[in-house]
């Protein structure tokens, strides 16, 4: 990563612009299997005119960050773009445009908002340099098995990514990101209904996922994967306690918040789900995984009766990534017990169409919380199932 250039015109400004360069850097250097110029060796390139290929042959680096901070009057822009240092091709940019607060709380935001979407980025960057490579190794497999469940939680994305993160497991039974990766298919399989055996994926999910904490206890990743199983293993109190556990260890993780407010739906306390979701935008406004969070805040506006507000998400999250069968359903649910009838068995036959196998009888094989609150809303749910022409099973 390259020291941000200060296109200010005022020198007084390097220290808001060099805060930048360096929390980025150790924002960047927590993403496991990485490797981050140190930097001491990034701030040799200062003010220098550099070329973006030679510094990649000279670092050995994939890959160079580069950006610059302009302050003008009352506001802050940012821009930063991701190059391969290989080709000298651009990756991805961003621009931030702001409002002037406090600026050390500024930069804290700027590099949450950086950091959350690079890693995303920086996965897919090495999922498509590995699929060119004619011997992989674990780490590639495991970068493809990511980029697999990036696409979304259908049966055909999820097996490609646990085929994927098998192989890597294979040549290296001890790869902490394929580890995870494969809690997380599992986790997939049983939380968003793609099979019969809920239970067996959920435990799957949480050995793969305690067998990576055994050997990365500060992987925020594995607590997150093993956050998730709890709340759907009537656990979510444990749950939000590993979700706190990764915003210790990772202050920028929006997932975490995000996943804090699904927690709060199996406890009988949607009405604070919401709140965690914006906190989770705020801190990655255009994230991969956003669709989720619209899905949680879906779910918890159907929980508390608001189905016109629940639909409206729902919608919002199908739009933003269409790939998620589980949330065609509760919203063909709540359509359903607002009387929409067509809607709703259109919307139905959009999610059979991505998970042919679901039905009522799958999705009550494993209540999640005995929470009474949750229980009433299950009930609620499979009525409006049934209601948009579900199968009973």
């Amino acid at each position: 990563m390259l020291p941000f250039a200060n296109l200010s015109g005022d020198p007084e400004q390097d220290y808001f612009v060099d805060g930048v360069t360096e929390s980025l850097t150790t924002d960047l250097s927590r993403i496991r299997g990485s490797f981050v110029i140190g930097r001491h060796t990034a701030f040799t390139y200062k003010g220098r005119s550099v070329d973006l290929k030679q510094i990649g042959r000279e670092l050995n680096v994939r890959y160079v960050l580069e950006g610059s901070v302009q302050r003008s009057g009352k506001r802050v822009r940012v821009n930063v773009q991701l190059v391969d240092a290989e080709t000298a091709n651009h990756l991805w940019a961003e621009r931030f445009d702001k409002p002037i607060a406090d600026l050390f709380d500024m930069q804290d935001e700027i590099v949450s908002q950086l950091a959350n979407p690079l890693n995303a980025q920086l996965i897919e960057a090495e999922a498509r340099r590995a699929q060119h490579s004619m011997h992989p190794d674990a780490m590639d497999l495991a970068f493809r098995g990511f980029s697999s469940l990036y696409k979304g939680m259908t049966l055909e994305y999820v097996a490609q990514a646990r085929d994927l993160f098998d192989r890597a497991l294979e040549i290296d039974s001890r790869n902490i990101r394929a580890l995870v990766g494969m809690a997380r298919v599992h986790l997939a399989m049983g939380a968003a209904v793609l099979a019969d055996d809920r239970a067996a994926h959920l435990s799957a999910a949480e050995a793969n996922a305690i067998k990576a904490l055994s050997l990365a206890p500060d992987y925020p990743w594995a607590h997150l994967a093993l956050g998730g199983v709890q709340i759907f293993t009537n656990r979510a109190s444990q749950g939000i306690a590993e979700f706190e556990q990764v915003l210790r260890l990772d202050h920028n993780s929006a997932d975490a918040h995000a996943y804090t407010g699904f927690a709060k739906v199996f406890l009988g306390s949607a009405a604070e789900t919401e709140a965690h979701v914006v906190e989770a935008f705020r801190l990655s406004p255009r994230d991969i995984a956003a669709y989720q969070w619209m899905h949680i805040v879906g779910v918890a506006k159907f929980q508390l009766g608001a189905d016109a507000e629940a639909v409206a998400w729902l919608r919002r999250s199908i739009d933003a990534n269409r790939n998620f069968p589980v949330s065609h359903f509760i919203l063909a649910a709540a359509l359903g017990l607002l009387g929409v009838l067509d809607e709703a068995r259109t919307a139905a036959r959009a999610g059979l169409a991505l998970d042919s196998g679901f039905t009522i009888r799958r999705l009550r094989a494993i209540q999640a919380s005995d929470n009474p609150t949750y229980v009433a809303w299950r009930e609620r749910y499979f009525r409006g199932l049934r209601l948009a022409g579900v199968p009973e099973g």
